[in-house]
């Protein structure tokens, strides 16, 4: 697998990226809160499969469905979906997730 890298300070800001890429119609986003990163990965290669684009922050996030306002760039955590004017995000926090396990090593390999 080959992986490209995009770092962000703040989960928000990946909030930001995320909601400049869904198509407007869609507003659950899934985010991934494994191993002290926050991130989402994206394929490049659609036939393939095997490139991927990491955009990630150190951190941790808790909540399962958080409600991202766009114009004040903040997040809370929500029940349910209600608001079609805001984006939401389930946070998803696997046990174990080969391909984010491999991007993080070779991330990690990168930054020593």
């Amino acid at each position: 697998m080959n992986f490209e890298y995009e770092e962000f300070d703040l989960p928000e800001d990946i909030f930001v990226y995320l909601s400049t890429m869904a198509p407007p119609m869609k507003n659950t986003l899934p985010i991934n809160s494994y191993k002290g990163y926050v991130f989402s990965m994206i394929p490049l290669n659609q036939n393939s499969g095997d490139h991927f684009l990491m955009i990630y922050t150190k951190g941790k996030l808790d909540g399962k469905l958080l409600e991202f306002d766009m114009n004040f760039k903040k997040f809370k955590i929500v029940e349910t979906a209600e608001r079609a004017d805001k984006i939401y995000f389930v946070v998803l926090t696997p046990k174990s997730n080969t391909i984010a396990d491999a991007a993080i090593r070779e991330l990690e390999k990168k930054s020593i």
